[in-house]
């Protein structure tokens, strides 16, 4: 079993203590206030309710971006606690390779996605990457960076105008 498979496959089948999902929630708070202030600020964000399909939504946004997403840049990428004194360099290649993942989307198969090119979308995604990574290396987890992921997705696209799928293709 090589060492990326092994991270992922014990990111999976860790669960938080109390205490990891008591850390997670200081940081999810955190990057919530940092992602909206720069979103309200540069206008990524609005006031504007979607609620058709609104839990079909949040199904969605939980498989596709948020639980493949963070199979792969936190539960591989990410090492275990107590695996090497390499820690911070993963989370810089991998928070790079996120942001990067971004602009490839929206240059290769999601030609709708203009907005993940902009500097402001990118600062946020960086913001985003950042907090997962700091959950599944505090934690050894990877539910508290999906869930995470997925309920700002969401709510992105439910609450504040996020673009829908369809917007993006």
């Amino acid at each position: 079993m090589t060492k990326l498979y092994r991270r992922a496959l014990n990111s999976l089948l860790t669960w938080p203590s109390r205490q990891g999902w008591q850390e997670c929630l200081f940081i999810a708070v955190t990057a919530t206030g940092l992602i909206g202030t720069i979103a309200y600020a540069t206008s990524l964000i609005v006031w504007q309710v979607e609620a058709k399909g609104i839990w079909q939504s949040l199904l969605f946004v939980m498989l596709v971006p948020a639980f493949t997403e963070e199979l792969f840049f936190r539960g591989v990428l990410i090492p275990d606690a107590g695996e090497g004194p390499r820690a911070q360099q993963w989370f810089g290649f991998g928070i790079g390779l996120f942001i990067l993942w971004h602009v490839i989307e929206a240059t290769t198969f999601l030609k709708g996605a203009t907005l993940f090119l902009k500097p402001e979308f990118l600062i946020c995604a960086a913001i985003l990457g950042t907090a997962c990574a700091c959950m599944r290396y505090r934690t050894g987890s990877l539910w508290p960076a999906v869930l995470f992921h997925g309920v700002l997705v969401w709510a992105w696209k439910s609450f504040f105008g996020g673009p829908s799928l369809a917007e993006l293709m």
